[in-house]
């Protein structure tokens, strides 16, 4: 399965532009990963943001299948839209959030994990 992963307040806190804390996404992440899904990194970050968002899975040792784009659907559509089969985003409808007092909300990757193993996609 191909999976796009939003960044800020997705896989950290929101504090754009920099790279602030992991909210427990990088465990999830790897065990994706471990049961053979590939992870599209889906982000407005550019430049050197989105360099350091990248270099935030290298150091977390999560390898990325894309960075905003799928590289496979080249071969079968000329769409710019990134084709994945699951999103991942803090700003979707129905992704479980977290409020802090301070601050934008955040995903909620304990409950995230739990949907993805009712989905037996862990």
């Amino acid at each position: 399965m191909i999976i796009g992963i939003d960044f800020d307040g997705t896989c950290v806190t929101y504090d754009w532009p920099d790279v602030v804390e992991d909210i427990g996404s990088s465990a999830v992440l790897k065990k994706l990963v471990a049961k053979g899904h590939k992870l599209i990194l889906y982000t407005m970050r550019y430049g050197i943001p989105l360099h350091n968002a990248e270099a935030w899975f290298g150091k977390n040792r999560i390898p990325l299948f894309g960075v905003n784009e799928n590289p496979t659907q080249k071969e079968w559509t000329d769409s710019p839209k990134v084709h994945a089969d699951l999103f991942i985003d803090d700003r979707a409808l129905g992704c479980p959030l977290i409020y802090p007092k301070n601050g934008e909300p955040y995903v909620d990757w304990k409950r995230v994990e739990e949907e993805l193993k009712k989905l037996k996609i862990l």
